[in-house]
C-alpha cells in the first residue's frame, strides 16, 4: 500500500515562505491524484490543495494565490510551495494519494506522519 513521508516544515515569520515535500512509495504515483491536507490544533483536518495525474491543480479558498502544488512523477514526489504565510496557516500538514470521482477528491491509504508548520513572529 502507499507510504507517504512529508518533510520541509518549520518555523517561519508571517509573510515568509516554505516548501513542503512528500515522497510516495508503494503506489502507482503517476496515476494518482495527490493532495495536501492540514490540521490545526482543535480543528478538523482540511483539504488544502490537490493535483491530478495530468497536473491540474485545485486549491481551497484560504490558500488560493499563495500556495502552489506541483509534482515530479520521476521522483514520486509532490510539493507544496507556500508563500505569504499567515499565523492561521499554522498546522500539521499531511499529503495524500487519491483519485477524483467527478469533482470530488477521495484519498486512500494510511496517513503519513505529517510535518509541522508554525507561522509566528
Amino acid at each position: 500500500q502507499v507510504q507517504l513521508v512529508e518533510s520541509g516544515g518549520g518555523l517561519v515569520q508571517p509573510g515568509g515562505s516554505l516548501r513542503l515535500s512528500c515522497a510516495a512509495s508503494g503506489s502507482r504515483f503517476s496515476r494518482d491524484a495527490m493532495g495536501w491536507y492540514r490540521q490545526a490544533p482543535g480543528k478538523q483536518r482540511e483539504l488544502v490543495a490537490t493535483i491530478t495525474s495530468a497536473g491540474y491543480a485545485n486549491y481551497a479558498d484560504p490558500v488560493k494565490g499563495r500556495f502552489t502544488i506541483s509534482r515530479d512523477n520521476a521522483k514520486s514526489t509532490v510539493y507544496l510551495q507556500m508563500n505569504s504565510l499567515r499565523p492561521e496557516d499554522t498546522a500539521v500538514y499531511y499529503c495524500s494519494a487519491g483519485y477524483y470521482s467527478g469533482s470530488d477528491y477521495y484519498r486512500f491509504g494510511p496517513w503519513g506522519q505529517g510535518t509541522q508548520v508554525t507561522v509566528s513572529s
